[in-house]
């Protein structure tokens, strides 16, 4: 589908001024959601994944999860049946899971150009941005806190983008603003700079409701009420520990139908056990239990089932990304997430590197292809993933967004119609000869290969003569460019101003804090 905005208001001229505006034009085209064409790849069988599913009962059962600092919750899992001691909730055999089962399979997620909606579920893989780094980098200023101005600019980044569809959540940090008032300017970011969908704010509960209340500014409070507009990630505490932060978010957004990412975050042989089936039975219990509390709260709240999972350096302690394990892991927990009937959350564009280099290069494309192959429905740090996740790279985000172009490529799978066949174009070109110039090229030759608006292909002596600019040099230029390129997508200026309104009035009651 395609936006376009004109750079020149039209006047009086008649066709000739109508022609000359379409040709000066900016062109925001955002593909649809992928929708895959190939299979899954699976790599336990019926008899391991029965194993990790009895074994991630056992711990639910006897060794149980803890619910900190939430009495509210600890009464809800007592009123259902559960085993409370302390802030240790057992829960029984068979009970999670079937809570689980009110959780809807897929949903769609309303954004404010409906032509943007995503449907997160089933065959379909929606692709976000970066989430959360307090550093960004670019070539210019170098390595540095992240403000206000570069939120700003990677939320315009997104929205211009052909292959994201979502425009994420904390993209980075703005520490230039106040921790309890930072949350107002992102979402409002979020709402005025792009219509794409987008994500609530999970740091309290209070800004979770924060969120709840300017999207019904946005949308209505009818509609809210009935329509998901929010996806939002909730970290469990790993191992096996659900703090009142993040489940206190989490129970707004159930009550109010938005959907809930319950992710454990896991650094495999710290947060977890160092090995693959170890690892899935603890993110199997610590989801099947949190997604449980979500239906507690309002069952057919939509959730998802998360799992964001890296190893560990042992020799220095580091995490690790784009390894085999990981890729297990991913693969593993789509399994899983599949047989529970939930929508899956995971991959990325991870990567170590403190550059975008070939180190990140390497380990992003190893995450991204396994993630697009475990079935993961919501990609979250699709793009600019940086230093482990410390960073939002301005030059790897437009690296990656090209790159995610591949991943709607190879989803679509091989076609085997007609056209697809080139039979005619077999006959026509016959031994010895070339398909350059054949009719069946001159038809296809435009959509026939995916095509990067990113890197160069030039012979040596042309990429020489444009000064032997290498990818991040680049993608510097493209950052730019699109960032001129930019038109703020058209909102309605009373429901601008409703929101404009709502966060200085938020700001002005309460003093700043940034802890």
């Amino acid at each position: 589908m395609t936006e376009t905005v004109s750079r020149t208001r039209r006047g009086r001229g008649g066709g000739g001024a109508a022609r000359r505006a379409a040709h000066s034009a900016v062109r925001i085209e955002t593909a649809k959601y992928i929708s895959r064409n190939i299979p899954n790849f699976e790599v336990l069988n019926e008899e391991a994944l029965e194993i990790i599913e009895a074994n991630a009962e056992t711990v639910l059962a006897e060794i149980g999860v803890n619910f900190v600092e939430n009495p509210t919750a600890l009464e809800r899992w007592r009123e259902a049946g559960a085993d409370v001691e302390g802030e240790r909730v057992r829960i029984p055999r068979g009970m999670a899971r079937k809570l689980c089962s009110t959780a809807p399979s897929e949903f769609t997620q309303v954004a404010r150009d409906p032509s943007k909606n995503v449907v997160i579920g089933g065959k379909n893989l929606v692709l976000a941005p970066v989430y959360g780094p307090p550093f960004v980098r670019d070539q210019a200023g170098g390595r540095r806190y992240a403000t206000l101005d570069d939120f700003q600019k990677f939320v315009k980044l997104a929205y211009m983008s052909p292959w994201l569809h979502h425009s994420g959540g904390t993209v980075c940090e703005p520490t230039d603003v106040a921790v309890n008032k930072r949350h107002l300017d992102m979402l409002h970011a979020h709402m005025t700079l792009s219509s794409k969908p987008f994500m609530g704010s999970v740091t309290e509960p209070s800004r979770a409701q924060d969120s709840v209340d300017m999207c019904e500014i946005l949308f209505g409070k009818e509609f809210v009420q009935n329509n998901t507009v929010m996806t939002s990630l909730i970290n469990v505490n790993s191992p096996l520990t659900f703090d009142a932060t993040m489940m206190g978010a989490m129970e707004v957004f159930a009550a109010n139908n938005q959907a809930s990412i319950l992710s454990p975050f896991i650094v495999g042989g710290a947060m977890a056990p160092v090995s693959v089936a170890g690892t899935l039975t603890q993110v199997l219990a610590e989801v099947m239990a949190g997604v449980a509390y979500s239906q507690l709260i309002r069952a057919g709240a939509p959730v998802i089932f998360g799992t964001f999972v890296t190893s560990i350096d042992m020799n220095s302690g580091a995490p690790t990304f784009g390894t085999p394990e990981a890729a297990h892991i991913t693969y593993g927990a789509g399994q899983l997430a599949r047989r529970m009937g939930l929508p899956y959350r995971s991959g990325g564009g991870f990567c170590g590197s403190k550059l975008p280099d070939a180190q990140a290069g390497y380990e992003s494309a190893n995450s991204l292809n396994a993630a697009l192959l475990a079935g993961v429905n919501f990609m979250l740090h699709a793009c600019g993933w940086l230093e482990g996740g410390l960073v939002a790279s301005f030059e790897k985000f437009v690296m990656d967004a090209d790159q995610l172009g591949t991943l709607h490529k190879l989803a679509e799978g091989i076609a085997v119609d007609e056209n697809a066949q080139a039979m005619g174009a077999i006959e026509e070109v016959g031994p010895g000869g070339h398909y350059l110039g054949c009719a069946h090229t001159q038809a296809n030759f435009k959509s026939a290969f995916w095509r990067s608006t990113l890197l160069d292909y030039k012979p040596f002596e042309t990429w020489e003569d444009e000064g032997a600019r290498d990818t991040a040099t680049l993608a510097s230029a493209r950052v730019k460019k699109l960032l001129d390129d930019y038109q703020q997508p058209q909102l309605d200026p009373g429901i601008a101003q409703g929101l404009t309104d709502f966060v200085s009035q938020k700001k002005a009651s309460m003093p700043d804090s940034f802890i």
